[in-house]
């Protein structure tokens, strides 16, 4: 595996620019107790300057706070600004990793029944933390910021729980908000299996006693993950295999293969009530990873919180890529600005103002890019309010329109084999690209197993929001996966990017904009799967997650839908076992029908911008 593909794993921000921290400021590490008597390893880094009182600004994480005793941290992404503008900087091995105390446990639910003081989770670690630090760290000005990225983002996130009243400003980035419904590792019940299989390979060994090493995976027998995860064959033997008993997630994935009450407490959106702390949530509008969490973060927060002070930005970013690049392009596609100079300026002016009080703070609600027209927007809410659903409806001879079809009997159909699944990019590795978030479609397009619908677009349309899928569909099988991809095709004139890093043809280029996926076991409940009836039509909803995105004039709008994603997304036998003890010989071809009638029409229903 590429580490620098597969970002999610990394404890470091890839930045160009970098501050070694030992020239201006005082390192020093402590273990800080919490209420049940665990300790959590924290370093400090603190301003040399003795004069000056300063706000502390706290990360909390599972990927280590190393460099541990007399190395200094040389401080790159976030770490950077915060030392170019005198913070003190704490970092925190969260609990049971590295060299801190007590049991890990991954995205630890909120604990809502606290009834003595040694009830923990990450809310009253956080609490604990700010609370020592306050009284114990010298020349602090009696606030602090909480911040990160990913996992490090939903610890960040966790603090606003019963936040302590010296946490002022929170910054949760791409946090996790719900492995089963979005992120991550599932999306609509569906496992994202090259992620969750590569991540855990390291991260999901047990620590065998404090220690500041990283856990070392198994080398890939091939460069291709496709490969290499259809030749294991169903996920039991994958596990089987490779992990056996020694990995808890996969125990637990494999234990709660549906939405119960496992699954439901680690929802962290659900308790965001009583918010008291300033938040800016940050987000990519392609991060495969976090995307769901960033936009369920701030919604929960504005609707069980009208009164506070809840922001968000979101930028054409992947996973963390408002301080892993300078946001200029994602593989082929070009943005045509630095878009991650505006993170830059408004991070800095949040907690500046929050935790300092200095500047005149004039934080928009919504920063949004808008992809296509690659423009910043600012908006007073999220989805903005100046749209109009519309439905744009699957039409014959492979088209898309927003009038309702007339036909009284109109369908499409395709065969899905799961032991020839439709790949998910054309790149051959054994990580997960991010680039594949925009990726050029035309490598599928033609397939047998992939339905493409297009409509010309005669004006610029911008779809904010939301975009759900209401498809009609039948099955010769039990059980299948929908999944939905919104494309924006170049025309045909459109000039070749000579910065292009692959010298594709841009001419005709399939952007992908969103995809989604399905299982449509879920179709009524997450909770409660239900098979299909073989021959009987059906409706399967979804939600597919937020665009804001220009189509222009003269470009295609295209939509695809398929059903596998592979290794993204797991495979479907198409038969209603559980997919997690499913055999190799349980997986078996299906003939799937999408119907466009009058009666069952399928469409997707947009948010388009008004002009």
């Amino acid at each position: 595996m590429k580490l620098l593909r597969f970002v999610l794993v990394l404890p470091i921000f890839l930045c160009s620019q970098e501050i070694d921290l030992k020239k201006d400021y005082i390192k020093h590490e402590y273990n800080i107790p919490m209420r049940d008597g665990a300790k959590l390893h924290t370093v400090v880094y603190a301003p040399k300057d003795s004069v000056e009182k300063y706000p502390i600004i706290l990360g909390r994480t599972p990927y280590t706070t190393a460099p541990y005793g007399a190395d200094y941290l040389k401080a790159n992404g976030n770490n950077y600004w915060m030392a170019q503008e005198k913070y003190i900087i704490a970092l925190q091995d969260v609990r049971g990793k590295f060299l801190s105390e007590g049991d890990y446990e991954d995205v630890r639910p909120i604990n809502l029944h606290k009834k003595i003081n040694d009830d923990i989770d990450e809310s009253t670690d956080a609490y604990d933390t700010i609370k020592w630090l306050i009284k114990n760290i010298k020349r602090n000005n009696g606030k602090v910021g909480l911040m990160g990225i990913s996992y490090p983002g939903f610890y960040a996130a966790a603090a606003l729980v019963n936040a302590h009243p010296a946490l002022k400003a929170v910054s949760p980035q791409a946090p996790i908000g719900d492995w089963f419904l979005g992120d991550d590792f599932h999306h609509n019940g569906a496992l994202f299996l090259v992620d969750a299989f590569n991540f855990y390979r390291s991260f999901g060994k047990p620590r065998p006693q404090l220690t500041t090493q990283w856990p070392a995976g198994f080398v890939y027998e091939t460069p291709d993950a496709y490969e290499f995860l259809l030749k294991a064959g169903s996920i039991a033997s994958l596990k089987k295999k490779y992990y056996g008993d020694t990995i808890k997630f996969w125990n637990d994935v494999f234990n709660h293969p549906n939405y119960d009450e496992f699954w439901q407490a680690r929802n962290l959106p659900q308790h965001f009530s009583n918010i008291r702390p300033a938040v800016l949530t940050i987000g990519g509008w392609f991060d495969a990873e976090d995307l769901y969490g960033t936009l369920h973060t701030y919604d929960a927060i504005e609707k069980n919180n009208p009164s506070a002070k809840n922001s968000i930005m979101i930028g054409p970013w992947f996973h963390g890529g408002w301080v892993r690049s300078n946001g200029s392009r994602l593989g082929n596609i070009s943005f045509g600005i630095k878009s991650s100079e505006y993170y830059d300026s408004l991070i800095r002016k949040f907690f500046n103002y929050y935790l300092k009080g200095i500047g005149d703070l004039s934080l928009p609600e919504v920063s949004a890019f808008e992809t296509g027209s690659n423009v910043w927007k600012t908006y007073d809410s999220w989805p903005p309010k100046n749209t109009e659903k519309k439905k744009i409806y699957l039409q014959k001879n492979e088209q898309l329109s927003f009038d309702h079809p007339k036909d009284s009997i109109g369908f499409d159909e395709y065969v899905s084999d799961p032991n020839r699944p439709v790949p998910y990019t054309n790149e051959i590795t054994n990580g997960r690209g991010r680039e594949y978030m925009t990726e050029d479609q035309r490598f599928v397009w033609q397939r047998p197993d992939v339905l493409s619908y297009e409509m010309n677009v005669t004006e610029d349309i911008t779809i904010a929001g939301p975009i759900t899928a209401n498809l009609f569909i039948s099955t010769t099988g039990t059980d299948a996966d929908f999944i939905v991809k919104v494309i924006d095709v170049f025309p045909q004139s459109m000039e070749d990017d000579k910065s292009n890093p692959t010298n594709i043809k841009m001419g005709g280029y399939q952007m992908l904009v969103r995809g989604e996926v399905m299982r449509a076991r879920y179709r009524n409940s997450f909770e409660n799967p239900e098979a299909l009836k073989p021959g009987v039509v059906e409706k399967v909803k979804f939600t597919l997650q937020d665009i804001n995105h220009t189509f222009k004039k003269g470009h295609l709008l295209m939509v695809q839908i398929q059903s596998s994603w592979f290794p993204l997304v797991d495979r479907n036998p198409q038969k209603f076992v559980n997919i997690y003890t499913a055999k190799d010989e349980d997986f078996v071809k299906a003939t799937h029908t999408v119907y466009r009638s009058e009666n069952n029409s399928s469409n997707l229903e947009l948010r388009v911008l008004r002009k």
